[in-house]
């Protein structure tokens, strides 16, 4: 990598008090009286977690920071992104139970590394990019204000040219929450994966780890009330947390007091590694968007926390329409208990998103996808977590001109969508293109690229009419001559937030 070397800019969304204040509306107040009192405003301070890249000396990261313009949101504002403090060498990550076991755990940085901030954006609308080596480069902790926090996106990518999860790593960074799903983690002994905490608030917070394979919950006591320093990061090796040895796990990251980001690193000894981030949160219908057309092998693994059992038609949204894998017509769930099934080269040569329905009565489940490329040696890994629409606008960072594809997929009705290529990072001018997604289709679109295009650039989603737009974005790359990859899906990016009026919703508070 030759970008200039610097420290990292994150951030996220820190609204959970207007967006409750947003909801209040006066008793007996009509649906439409709520639509006419709501005005959209752009979101004025976000956060994002990025965690700590790697524990390779050969590691080269890269990160890209990228603000979309929004209307209304104004010129002035800042981001600031500072590596999470380092803990203190007593700090166990396990709330002191490690029962004699290595918690995995690895610094998260140097106090000299937190005093710099990272990627500080010049203004929205153009990506910001730096870069860092080795095993000691920091999770970092960061926030955005003013008219640089509407949507802001923070991709970190990683090179690894040999080694266990050796190939392509991304993640974006994420917002801090409560609660996070994680199907397709793995204590298997060709696996060595880690859950990532990180927390960026004041005060400590506490976490429970909750394991779930196929037959069930599993023993451990060591995840409970594993404690978080303030602005810090604690790396959590899952095979401390239990002697089982089990190919396909549901984590569950619980939050008892405060709030982190958290996401799993899973290292392959064979098929390389990659990030897991967080299925969407439980629910009776989900959509996988983005799997590559050249899949050679495709895992779907799924987990209902509930009571009661889940039955779960499988479809493929292919580019000619909704179509039933072979053999897997319908998936059975047991409540509490892991399932997994092997789809095979599914795709077979077009592009494709999976989407899950329930056969009867609807259950709450999470999902995710284990997707393989290449075959021998060049065999490498990512991860396709299901994921909540694109909504009114979403955006993938961190784009080249060859190694980028957008895939796009509208499981339900018929929906265009304009994508606009952001200007590069070192210059280039934005350019937008409109698509209409078919309804129950998967589209690898030819997203447009900014013109005189030096360095990278974004790709901004934006659904103008029809039925729920889900996407998803692939970085393709050689490390070391070996073909790498990683999927990023495309949520909603939550740059707006729903205000009342004050004289028809306050009136709610002197009831």
């Amino acid at each position: 990598m030759n970008r200039t070397t610097l420290s990292l800019i994150a951030g996220t969304a820190a609204l959970a008090a207007v967006t409750g204040f947003a909801a209040l509306s006066a008793p007996g107040a009509s649906g439409a009286d709520t639509a006419k009192a709501a005005a959209e405003l752009p979101v004025e301070r976000t956060s994002l977690l990025c965690p700590a890249p790697s524990t390779s000396d050969i590691a080269d990261t890269s990160y890209t920071s990228f603000t979309p313009v929004t209307k209304g949101a104004g010129s002035g504002g800042k981001g600031e992104l500072q590596a999470a403090t380092e803990q203190s060498d007593d700090a166990s990550g396990t709330g002191g139970k490690t029962d004699g076991k290595k918690s995995g755990k690895k610094k998260a940085g140097s106090a000299d590394k937190a005093a710099k901030p990272v990627l500080a954006p010049k203004e929205p609308g153009k990506p910001v990019t730096g870069d860092t080596s080795g095993s000691d480069t920091p999770a970092y902790v960061g926030t955005a204000e003013g008219g640089y926090a509407p949507g802001w996106t923070v991709q970190e990518t990683t090179q690894v040219a040999a080694g266990s999860g050796r190939g392509l790593q991304g993640v974006n960074c994420t917002a801090p929450d409560t609660s996070f799903w994680f199907p397709g983690a793995s204590t298997d002994a060709s696996r060595t994966d880690y859950v990532h905490l990180t927390n960026p608030d004041d005060s400590a917070a506490v976490v429970d780890i909750e394991l779930y394979g196929k037959d069930g919950t599993l023993d451990s006591t060591v995840g409970e009330g594993i404690t978080v320093p303030p602005h810090s990061s604690d790396p959590v090796l899952l095979s401390t947390l239990t002697d089982e040895k089990q190919t396909n796990l549901t984590v569950h990251v619980n939050v008892r007091s405060g709030r982190v980001g958290a996401a799993v690193q899973s290292l392959d000894d064979k098929l390389g590694g990659d990030w897991l981030a967080a299925s969407t949160d439980p629910a009776g219908s989900l959509v996988l968007p983005g799997i590559p057309k050249d899949a050679t092998s495709v895992r779907l693994v799924a987990f209902t926390p509930g009571d009661a059992d889940a039955d779960l038609k499988v479809r493929l949204a292919s580019p000619s329409g909704l179509i039933t894998p072979a053999g897997n017509e319908t998936l059975h769930l047991k409540s509490g208990m892991t399932t997994a099934v092997d789809l095979g080269p599914v795709t077979r040569g077009e592009a494709g998103s999976l989407v899950l329905t329930p056969t009867a009565g609807s259950v709450p489940v999470v999902a995710a996808l284990r997707v393989v490329r290449g075959k021998g040696a060049d065999q490498e890994t990512a991860f396709i977590p299901a994921t909540s629409p694109v909504g009114t606008r979403a955006t993938a960072a961190d784009n080249s001109g060859k190694g980028s594809t957008l895939s796009l997929t509208a499981p339900t009705r018929t929906a265009q969508v304009k994508v606009t290529a952001s200007a590069g990072s070192e210059g280039g001018t934005a350019a937008s293109k409109t698509y209409t997604i078919k309804a129950g289709t998967t589209e690898d679109v030819g997203a447009p690229v900014p013109a005189g295009l030096k360095g990278t650039y974004a790709l901004t989603v934006e659904t103008l009419s029809g039925g729920p737009v889900y996407g998803a974005r692939t970085l393709s790359a050689k490390v070391e001559g070996t073909p790498g990859f990683t999927v990023q899906t495309l949520p909603d990016d939550r740059g707006t937030v729903a205000v009342p009026r004050a004289d028809e919703d306050l009136s709610v508070l002197q009831k």
